[in-house]
């Protein structure tokens, strides 16, 4: 199953469920080590419940308080169904998929959706504020210099060089960083002030593809 609410909303549709679950769940309890008191509390539950039902249905006892007993019991039997469920059952790596089928239970999906390659590339302004310092502020283009990164991707990687003429290509810019989250700062030497630094930045997923690069850039190490 695959609905966020799985256990039946009718009455009489949710016992039939629980009577399904219970008879399930005791031909297995030692191979999902699921332990025997639980197992035994909610059986408790599930009579209690079955009983206040019966006589809530029938018309010759349906009255307001028997109506008010069924619901009573229905709320706390089901409230130990979800507690059991969760801490047993759910992640449990004993209980399969034909198992939750069987149970009544949902299949909880086990993969992730694979991060997307970028289709944007990372636009960003190089601080230059502080003397032997570079710092590279970057966003996703178009974003109006938000902060946020595009989905599913890890961060972007910085690839630099320190030239005396601009790079024909982005394969002269030999040096690499990356970063997770903007900003990233550069420190250079004193002999490197005046020395002219390229830049050009391109996001990289999860599973470490990258997407396009931005223009090249150049900044004068102050």
């Amino acid at each position: 199953m695959s609905t966020s609410y799985f256990i039946p909303r009718k009455d009489v549709d949710f016992l039939q469920w629980a009577n399904n679950f219970i008879k399930y769940l005791g031909t297995s309890l030692r191979r999902f080590e699921f332990p025997e008191t639980v197992y035994t509390e909610l059986t408790d539950q599930r009579d209690d419940f079955a009983q206040k039902f019966e006589i809530a249905e029938e018309p010759a006892t349906r009255t307001k308080l028997a109506i008010q007993a069924k619901t009573t019991a229905r709320a706390v039997f089901e409230k130990t169904l979800r507690q059991a469920i969760k801490e047993y059952l759910a992640n449990n790596h004993l209980v399969t998929d034909e198992d939750r089928d069987g149970l009544g239970i949902p299949i909880y999906k086990t993969t992730r959706t694979p991060a997307p390659v970028a289709t944007t590339y990372p636009d960003f302004d190089v601080d230059s504020s502080v003397i032997r310092r570079l710092t590279i502020h970057f966003y996703d283009s178009g974003s109006r210099k938000s902060k946020a990164k595009p989905a599913g991707q890890h961060g972007a990687e910085i690839r630099w060089a320190i030239l005396d003429a601009p790079p024909v290509s982005i394969g002269d810019l030999i040096r690499s960083s990356f970063d997770t989250h903007t900003p990233f700062t550069f420190e250079f030497d004193e002999n490197q002030r005046g020395l002219t630094v390229y830049f050009c930045l391109c996001w990289e997923n999860t599973r470490g593809e990258k997407g396009p690069w931005s223009e090249i850039i150049s900044a004068v190490v102050p």
